[in-house]
Formats: C-alpha cells, structure tokens, sequence
C-alpha cells in the first residue's frame, strides 16, 4: 500500500509504508537517542525507549496519515516514555539536571570547521557547556535538532515567550564568549 507521509519538514514524499519507515528512522534515530539520553542518562534504556517508540509508529502506521507533525510526535513520544521510564525505575530518587546535563549535551561541529576554527569552535563549546541546563536544552533542540519555538514550547510545557527568552540569554552568553 502507498502512503505519502512527511518525513522531511515541508517535503512529502510517495513512499510505500517499509522505505517511509527506513527513511524516518535513519534521519531521527540519533537526534532521538541523544534527547532521550539527555533525560534518562543511561544509555540502554534511552536505545530501548527511541527503538519502542519507532515500534508503535510502524504498529500505528495506518494512522499516518493522522500524523500532523512526525517530529513532534516523535519528541514528545520519547519524552513521554523517557519519563515514564524515569519515573518507573526511579520513583525516590530525583537527580538534578544541572550536575549531569553538561554530559550530554554537546555542541557538534564538522572536521573542517574543528581544522580551521579550533579556538572559535573551542570557545563556543565551552560557553555552550557554560549555559545554564535549561538554556543549553532549548539551545540544542532549536539550533542543533531544527525544531520550532512552539514545538519545543510544546515539548517542554513551555511558553513560546520563555522559550524566546531563553534562547535569546543562551545567544547573548554565546556572543559575548566569542568576543573574549
């Protein structure tokens, strides 16, 4: 059966169920995996978490069609999972976000751009490690992984204004540790 689902943002492509499956899977995995990382700091259970929710998509995949936004459905799904993971496993022990993001959420950049702006790069990484958690967090998912405000507002439960802001403080300290 041939179904058009939109894998890319803004470019729906006519694939049959098995190829649009492989496609959405080989361009999430990662971003998913290190998300899902993010929150439960282990790495099996976030492999096991992002590989259970591409298992719902396909068990759901007469429902694609439904789908308005697959990221945000996939974000959100992992999310959801990720914390009732957490909350499964470690339902009396909290642990503080800020003693463990830094770990986790790194800035990424090409071999060409390390070779030729290794300072640059070395600085920006460092002001990026510097960023308070939630701040580094938006950063990431809006610079890094692409996503809108309003969708990692949604996947936050956020403000799109507190997203904004707190975009625009990570901005402000990226931009002054570049000029130091």
């Amino acid at each position: 059966m041939d179904i058009a689902i939109n894998i890319l943002p803004d470019k729906v492509t006519e694939l049959n169920d098995e190829q649009a499956f492989e496609e959405c899977y080989r361009q999430y995995f990662v971003r998913l995996y290190r998300f899902c990382f993010s929150i439960v700091h282990q790495k099996q259970p976030a492999e096991d978490i992002v590989h259970d929710v591409f298992m719902h998509l396909w068990k759901k995949k007469k429902e694609w069609a439904d789908i308005r936004n697959l990221e945000v459905y996939l974000y959100v799904s992992v999310k959801n999972l990720s914390l009732n993971y957490l909350r499964n496993t470690f339902s009396s022990r909290t642990v503080d976000i800020a003693e463990r993001s830094h770990e986790y959420i790194q800035f990424n950049a090409d071999p060409e751009t390390l070779l030729v702006h290794s300072e640059a790069v070395k600085k920006l990484a460092a002001a990026i490690r510097d960023l308070p958690p939630r701040c580094k967090l938006i950063f990431k998912l809006v610079k890094e992984d692409g996503l809108k405000y309003k969708d990692v507002a949604l996947l936050l439960d956020l403000s799109i204004k507190t997203v904004e802001a707190q975009l625009a403080i990570a901005m402000k300290k990226l931009l002054q540790a570049m000029e130091d």
